[in-house]
């Protein structure tokens, strides 16, 4: 008995391969479509997508305008519940304030003023990542608002100042100048489309 089950096993696994070998070879002779297929992307259509900013001057941020004051209102109402009261940390993420020269002790604390080498990122992060629940919700205006707010609660920019994408880019961010640049020879890759070596 014990041998048919076997017998019976055995045969079942090379009917298997033997139809997963058909179907292979089946797949490579198949003619090659090219690259003729799909359609065309314009301009319009990639916009919503094509959030990018460039953290050092800030190419590609929004129109839009934000101050401390209305950052704040911004903050308690959409932003507080995860990061807590004047963002000291909350139950879902630590405190977004201090740590400014921590980078430079064994005890680093990872907030927007002490790691982010330009305020830029602030704003890219919030808008693409906040908040948790609803990303990419919130108005240029909310972001730009909400970024002046947390710069000020790090003590980088006056508790009347504005943010928007000719002052943000401005803001000196005291880390701006504790990164390495990156060296390594996979790091000076050319782009190539056509006749790459």
């Amino acid at each position: 008995m014990r041998s048919l089950k076997l017998a019976v096993g055995v045969g079942a696994a090379l009917v298997v391969i033997g139809c997963a070998t058909q179907q292979y070879e089946g797949a490579q002779s198949m003619p090659n479509p090219g690259v003729k297929f799909g359609t065309p992307i314009s301009e319009a259509d990639i916009a919503p997508w094509n959030i990018d900013i460039r953290t050092p001057d800030g190419k590609g941020l929004p129109a839009g305008r934000g101050t401390v004051a209305e950052g704040k209102t911004v903050y308690d109402a959409k932003c507080l519940v995860c990061h807590g009261a004047e963002a000291k940390g909350g139950p879902v993420y630590g405190s977004m304030v201090g740590g400014i020269g921590s980078f430079k002790t064994t005890s680093r604390v990872l907030t927007p003023g002490s790691m982010y080498p330009y305020a830029p990122i602030l704003f890219d992060y919030i808008r693409r990542a906040m908040p948790m629940d609803r990303p990419q919700s919130l108005t240029a205006n909310e972001i730009y608002a909400v970024s002046a707010y947390i710069l000020n609660l790090n003590g980088l920019i006056s508790a009347n100042a504005a943010m928007d994408a000719s002052s943000l880019p401005k803001v000196q961010m005291p880390n701006r100048d504790g990164f390495i640049v990156d060296d390594r020879p996979d790091t000076k890759a050319v782009r190539c489309m056509t006749n790459c070596k």
